[in-house]
């Protein structure tokens, strides 16, 4: 697992999530696509990211960080 792939994720929902809150499916399929764009722009690999979910879906992620409204569920 890679440390700026968590720390990516975390900063990136920390940043985004609030925006986020009560958005549809579609929103955040679009959120989705932002992420991998937003760290592609910083050097990171899709994989990187993905890897750090603990889910194998930063969709799902997303999702449930919009739900309940707090950081990443990481795995550990």
């Amino acid at each position: 697992m890679t440390t700026r792939g968590r720390e990516f994720l975390e900063r990136w929902l920390a940043d985004n999530v609030p925006d986020l809150v009560g958005a549809d499916v579609i929103s955040t399929g679009r959120a989705t696509d932002k992420l991998f764009a937003d760290a592609q722009k910083q050097g990171i690999e899709g994989a990187e990211i993905v890897e750090e979910t603990g889910k194998g879906s930063v969709y799902e992620t997303i999702l449930d960080a919009v739900v309940h409204h707090h950081g990443p569920r990481l795995a550990d």
